[in-house]
């Protein structure tokens, strides 16, 4: 599992006995969405039947709304409404920018506690109050509703942990609403640029919330939980490119997958793209529709005149759906919205190719970006086999389409493997809640184990602390190759970027040579990739017809290569059950963390393996 300590996992309190735990579960706690999983099975739905909860608190009189019902109340509640606040958790105020527009109740600097991110929201005070009493959220004794009183508004500040605290709470009580048991364990996915602060923050509001934090998990370290054993398409050593396009940023990860074991390349954060530019492309698109039908101006993203602001804030919710119809189905999708501005309602359309046009420049963007970590990384994009998607705005085709151009037409993403919707495997919008859960699972299976190899998982380690193969090593069979540039059959053991220490075995079927022996030898390769530029094919034009003079383009053709890099060591032996000229042997090679090497070459016979030929080749 990912869990190993290839891919940093976050901090924990100390490893607790799990064997007698009633129920524990995954949670993806995103900045717009956050979801739960149990187990193996798809993600747990709240009282409204909700699998993608929005992470949104609105508070209207006395009631307290939380999820889409909250995200519902943007329009004409916004300055009661909270949203964004994953995001802020373990941020100063001094801290957070003030620049941004925000459709929310604005962030202010608390009060009383120096420094401090609040929110501040208007309430009907009555018995009980909807708001939990904490040191920071006290009532005034004048302001305590007798139960002969009528409820009166007063103003609440809640800090951003107290907020955490109450949307965490809410999805606590779902969960064992739905599953009729107590809670009393979690692992939280989290993004890789929270620092120490943040994560304290969150598990000291998971905490308040009656969850246990068993463990918080990096987003790329929960995919690699959910995808570790591969599948019939993906080979379980493989190259994996995660691309998680929220609503305020763009986050990339390269990673190297290793029999189960991930291995991080480079990353990359980008806050100037992200889902809500697709959203605001979209509502520009159908605001310009709505004034050229009623001939009513409306200006949004940015709207400023308060008009303006409802209407964006309506548009806002109804291209949701307008987005999940385009993800589903080829054909148009509408977008209705009551009321719109002026009492005017309005009713539109797009269909998927005018969608992509729209929002082309952020695809373009997202390549662009894509291309410049990889890299980055020193590869090519032809070697990445695998593509991962987070996020619900990561499930739109247009977006697969633009990404895979460059890619070899093996790359394997969730729209070839038809998992991106219906809560499979690929999944954009649940696999980090099923990664959570399996890797919590995980930590159950430990239970037993001694608090240092529990301690191991939870905790994990820093990439740098990991050393990893720069090149493959495999073994070249002189006598049974074809391919005459390298010499030999070339059969690859230890592939590149595979986390150290390790140890891999394989068997193979070889010729014995007319000297009664087997020879291989044993080599670093280098694996990339050979770019050509060629001509076309020449179009042929009827007789009607004449050729345009224009130049002729070359296309460029990609070609994976492997080049002998290094000598290591040979190793022959004289076969004793060989079959019409062929015998089998096992190859095994043991790489310690320094890069030090040992290959074991043995018989594979009927009667088992014979004797042992081993060599060894000192660290660099």
């Amino acid at each position: 599992m990912a869990a190993n300590g290839s891919i940093p996992n976050g901090s924990a309190e100390a490893p607790i006995d799990v064997s007698s735990v009633p129920s524990i579960v995954g949670i993806n706690f995103g900045n717009s969405y956050a979801s739960i999983a149990e187990g193996l099975a798809e993600c747990i739905a709240n009282e409204d039947g909700e699998r993608q909860i929005a992470c949104a608190i609105a508070f209207h009189g006395e009631e307290m709304y939380v999820g889409n019902q909250a995200k519902h109340q943007l329009v004409k509640n916004s300055q009661n409404t909270i949203t964004g606040f994953r995001n802020l958790l373990g941020k100063k105020f001094s801290e957070i920018p003030q620049a941004a527009l925000t459709v929310s109740t604005p962030v202010i600097q608390h009060p009383s506690l120096p420094d401090t991110a609040a929110y501040k929201v208007k309430v009907l005070q009555a018995s009980p109050s909807p708001l939990p009493i904490t040191a920071t959220n006290t009532p005034l004794a004048s302001q305590v509703a007798t139960p002969r009183s009528e409820p009166i508004e007063v103003e609440r500040i809640l800090t951003v942990s107290e907020v955490a605290t109450i949307f965490l709470g809410s999805l606590l009580q779902s969960a064992e609403d739905f599953l009729g048991k107590k809670i009393v364990g979690a692992v939280i996915s989290i993004p890789s640029w929270f620092d120490d602060a943040q994560r304290d923050a969150l598990t000291k509001a998971a905490e308040d919330a009656g969850i246990h934090v068993l463990q918080l998990l990096d987003d790329a370290g929960a995919v690699t939980v959910c995808t570790a054993e591969g599948s019939e398409d993906v080979p379980a050593d493989r190259t994996q490119l995660i691309v998680d396009l929220g609503a305020s940023s763009l986050e990339l990860s390269l990673l190297s997958v290793r029999e189960g074991l991930a291995y991080s390349l480079a990353t990359l954060t980008d806050s100037s793209v992200g889902g809500d530019e697709i959203d605001s492309k979209l509502i520009k698109f159908f605001a310009k529709e709505f004034t050229k039908k009623t001939k009513t101006p409306l200006s949004v993203a940015p709207a400023t005149d308060p008009l303006d602001k409802r209407a964006e804030a309506k548009l806002r919710l109804a291209v949701e759906h307008t987005k999940r119809t385009l993800s589903a189905s080829p054909g148009a999708a509408t977008c209705s919205v009551e009321s719109l501005k002026d009492g005017l309602d309005y009713t539109g359309s797009i269909n998927r190719l005018r969608f992509d046009m729209e929002v082309r420049s952020i695809y373009d963007k997202v390549y662009a970006k894509v291309k410049e970590l990889v890299t980055s990384a020193g590869l090519d994009l032809y070697e990445v086999d695998e593509i991962v998607y987070l996020g619900g705005s990561a499930c739109l085709p247009g977006l697969d389409e633009t990404l895979i151009d460059g890619f070899t037409e093996s790359v394997i993403t969730p729209f070839k493997a038809g998992t991106v919707v219906g809560g499979g495997v690929g999944d954009p919008t649940t696999i980090l809640a099923r990664g959570c859960a399996l890797q919590a699972y995980l930590l159950v299976s430990l239970a037993h184990e001694s608090a240092d190899i529990q301690q191991a998982f939870v905790k994990g380690s820093a990439p740098a602390s990991v050393n990893a193969t720069s090149r493959t090593i495999g073994l070249f069979v002189p006598q049974g190759g074809a391919d005459v540039e390298l010499g030999g059959a070339w059969v690859p053991i230890v592939a590149k970027e595979t986390p150290l220490p390790c140890r891999r075995t394989i068997t193979l079927e070889v010729t014995v040579g007319s000297g009664s022996k087997v020879g291989f030898e044993l080599w670093e390769a280098k694996e990339g990739v050979k770019i050509d530029h060629v001509k076309p094919p020449k179009v042929e034009y009827d007789d009607d017809e004449e050729p345009e003079d224009e130049e002729e383009e070359l296309e460029e053709v990609k070609e994976k290569i492997t080049t002998k890099e290094a000598y290591l060591t040979s190793l022959s032996l004289t076969p004793n059950n060989t079959t019409q000229g062929k015998t089998k042997v096992q190859v095994q090679v043991i790489l310690g963390v320094d890069g030090s090497l040992d290959v074991t070459l043995r018989e594979a016979g009927k009667n088992g393996l014979g004797e042992a030929v081993s060599a060894s080749v000192p660290a660099p």
